[in-house]
């Protein structure tokens, strides 16, 4: 697939600074820039290679001011980032365009209605009293349980797996080997050991969550998980029991949330961030990596560290670690009185 320069920027209601009529087939990123691609500038860090990228094109802010020449097509834009992605989700609907059908072999129980448009990949399974929704794309070796319902036009991807009685929107995407409806930890400590709490609630994931792989939900003992709308959970994440997620919340890889704790709506939270069970954590809140959280933050703070706190506090912290020696020193050779 081509299109010229002016074409992309019809499509993104862009603004032509150069030759419009360069061809664009391939993305690639600035630094590594050829021709007939196009690239992004949002991070300042990268603007030094404006004024050598190879690139045909490069989408950049409507403000942005070079101070040098650039050789290449500008498409100014209000969001560079948001805009490029816009534009891979262009080429990869007309690249992988959905399928439908059912493949053979796969089992699905009597009495469940696959919608025309939707389907059901080799090998899966779909139980007893499952609802399929219009468009939705069940990959192969995916696991559907009985009384699970899948909203219109959401995709488990291969080996995902959603245990009985959960609840999945519309147009969510759960990628290969999570797990929506694993039993929660719950042990009672008896004489001599422990005895298994059943976990008879379910997840409920609302519209338009992405739950990345090899991450897992846990059922609710009683009740329900909730994960809200928008929510994006990277791969390799935790949730617990009874936990829920507040809408457009997003999470990196490794974080994990206990037990019974609740996490507001536009929260981030960096990469391995523990959150301790039974707590709250406001709207807005922002955590950076590894941050160890044992008890509940309001709202609109950024914070990091192990207990966290305000970001401000720690990188003057880390700044002051390094004169650490020098001061030890100094207070060892003292003359003791």
């Amino acid at each position: 697939m081509e299109f010229s320069a002016k074409q992309i920027a019809a499509l993104v209601n862009g603004d032509i600074e150069g030759n419009g009529d360069v061809m664009i087939n391939d993305f690639a990123k600035i630094e590594e820039g050829r021709p007939g691609a196009i690239s992004f500038l949002a991070n300042p860090k990268y603007t030094h290679h404006i004024y050598t990228t190879a690139s045909s094109a490069v989408l950049v802010k409507r403000d942005f001011v070079a101070e040098e020449p650039v050789t290449t097509t500008l498409i100014r834009v209000d969001d560079p980032y948001a805009t490029i992605a816009r534009l891979l989700t262009m080429v990869q609907e007309m690249l992988t365009p959905p399928r439908h059908g059912v493949e053979q072999p796969s089992f699905i129980a009597e009495g469940v209605e696959i919608p025309a448009d939707a389907y059901v990949g080799a090998f899966a399974y779909i139980g007893r009293g499952s609802k399929i929704g219009a468009g939705a794309q069940i990959y192969p070796q995916a696991y559907v349980g009985d009384g699970v319902e899948i909203g219109a036009h959401s995709v488990l991807y291969p080996g995902a797996k959603v245990y009985q009685g959960c609840k999945i929107g519309q147009r969510c995407i759960i990628h290969a080997g999570a797990v929506i409806g694993s039993d929660g930890f719950g042990f009672a400590p008896v004489e001599g050991g422990y005895e298994k709490i059943p976990q008879m609630g379910v997840v409920v994931i609302d519209d338009d969550v992405e739950i990345g792989a090899n991450t897992t939900i846990d059922r609710a003992m009683m009740g329900a998980t909730k994960i809200h709308r928008g929510v994006k959970l990277d791969n390799l994440i935790q949730i617990a029991h009874n936990c829920e997620v507040g809408e457009w919340t997003v999470m990196a890889s490794q974080c994990g949330v206990a037990g019974s704790s609740k996490v507001g709506s536009h929260c981030m939270f960096g990469g391995q961030v523990g959150i301790s069970g039974h707590i709250t954590i406001g709207d807005r809140v922002q955590l950076g990596a590894q941050s160890g959280v044992p008890k509940s933050i309001p709202s609109d703070q950024r914070m990091i560290g192990s207990p966290p706190q305000p970001m401000t506090d720690f990188g003057r912290q880390v700044a002051a670690l390094k004169y650490l020696p020098e001061i030890v020193r100094a207070f060892r050779a003292k003359p003791k009185s």
